[in-house]
């Protein structure tokens, strides 16, 4: 069974309502994206950080997978396939993919400040003075920036074992995460969707590289369709 190493973007939830922060100037609902996404952020205002991220795992339960998500899944059935996204929301799981590595970390868990290990699953609110079983204040399970990327070695190592990838709604000049693709064989096709596609990428590989400048539910819904058939 051939495997697909699928990596995605803001784009692929986009359609489904989630704003995206390079949308707007550097804002991320209005805030600063350091006020809200970083240790100094924590450290000078906790309530407001806790309380943007409450406000986006609530809004979690309003939006729905999109096709995209969706499609990404009917691969399972011909592929091995493991799902590589930088966002943190939960629609590639209510997609009905099962392998997915979370490289910025996810909206629905929480962790200790004082453990990264220690993670729990999250629904309700997190409010200032909730702490975790070590006794230390709880925080969302987000890799804010000038934090490490754990998942990083992981993706990496998937990508290098690909037969096939696909970068979905990425703008591919954000690193860490950028980077991942230069991890793959010199030798398997990649498939690039995203409406304005930005390519960085090595020219020794662009024969492999098929863009489709396309939003992702009409793009991964052509490519799905053309992997299906294939032997």
């Amino acid at each position: 069974m051939k495997k697909i190493v699928i990596l995605t973007g803001a784009g692929i939830s986009a359609e489904s309502g989630i704003k995206t922060f390079r949308d707007a100037d550097g804002l991320w609902e209005n805030h600063d994206v350091m006020e809200v996404a970083s240790p100094q952020g924590w450290e000078k205002d906790r309530a407001l950080v806790l309380r943007f991220y409450n406000d986006r795992r609530n809004h979690l339960k309003d939006v729905e997978p999109n096709a995209a998500h969706k499609a990404l899944a009917e691969l399972e059935s011909k592929y091995k396939v493991v799902v590589i996204t930088q966002n943190v929301d939960d629609l590639h799981e209510r997609g009905g993919s099962s392998n997915i590595i979370h490289l910025h970390g996810e909206l629905t868990k929480m962790r200790s400040i004082l453990d990264d290990t220690v993670i729990y699953d999250c629904t309700e609110d997190i409010k200032v003075g909730d702490k975790a079983k070590d006794g230390y204040q709880l925080r969302p399970h987000i890799v804010w920036f000038g934090e490490m990327v754990p998942m990083l070695e992981k993706a990496a190592a998937e990508v290098m074992t690909a037969d096939i990838v696909m970068v979905i709604g990425s703008s591919m000049q954000v690193y860490p995460a950028a980077g991942l693709v230069d991890y793959a064989p010199d030798d398997i096709p990649v498939y690039y969707i995203d409406p304005k596609p930005t390519i960085n990428y090595e020219l020794g590989r662009s024969n492999n590289l098929k863009v489709l400048a396309e939003k992702a539910t009409t793009g991964v819904r052509k490519v799905v369709d053309e992997l299906m058939l294939t032997d």
